[in-house]
């Protein structure tokens, strides 16, 4: 893939309209302009004062459209260490005060860290199945009233704590927007 095409455009908030660069890895495809523009409608597309995870950084546009739009911490985890070089270079480009940068296993991490959110963002690399690891060792990091984003190759058949809210599909790719009922019960 050329160079050129390793970049995604910020859609909304304070960076709306700047540009990241990320690496060229063939399982890193960053969420469409069109399904991020749907998912912070779904979100209400202000964050202010919110704590938010993307586990699987990748790219970085899902956390960065977050900053953007004023969430108070966003901590993006990163395994690969060419896509993580590329996320400190859009963070410092953008004078990204707001955004925490993790070179770690997402699985790990999860098990290490105990802080809590109130929006996560969850798109693993597209042919592996996290999901079903992940959804659990995130449910106690989750703050009431939590939403989880998700990216699959398929719907997620979900456990009773988890109600999917909004859903949508755009080519190969189904995601949900999931609250957490865990602290109702």
């Amino acid at each position: 893939m050329p160079a050129a095409a390793n970049r995604v455009r910020i859609i909304g908030g304070a960076w709306r309209s700047r540009v990241i660069r990320f690496a060229a890895r063939a399982d890193l495809r960053p969420t469409p302009d069109r399904v991020r523009e749907t998912l912070f409608n779904w979100l209400g597309q202000d964050l202010t004062g919110k704590s938010c995870l993307d586990l699987f950084a990748g790219s970085g546009a899902l956390g960065f459209e977050a900053a953007s739009r004023g969430a108070s911490r966003v901590v993006m985890v990163e395994h690969d260490a060419a896509a993580f070089r590329a996320l400190q270079e859009n963070a410092r480009l953008l004078q990204a005060t707001t955004v925490e940068l993790r070179r770690a296993d997402a699985l790990e991490f999860l098990r290490l860290d105990s802080a809590g959110f109130d929006v996560v963002f969850l798109d693993p690399p597209f042919r592996t199945d996290l999901l079903p690891q992940v959804l659990p060792l995130l449910a106690p990091r989750l703050n009431a009233g939590a939403l989880v984003y998700i990216e699959s190759p398929r719907p997620l058949e979900l456990s009773v704590q988890w109600e999917a809210w909004r859903s949508g599909r755009a080519g190969a790719v189904h995601h949900q927007l999931l609250k957490w009922t865990g602290h109702e019960t």
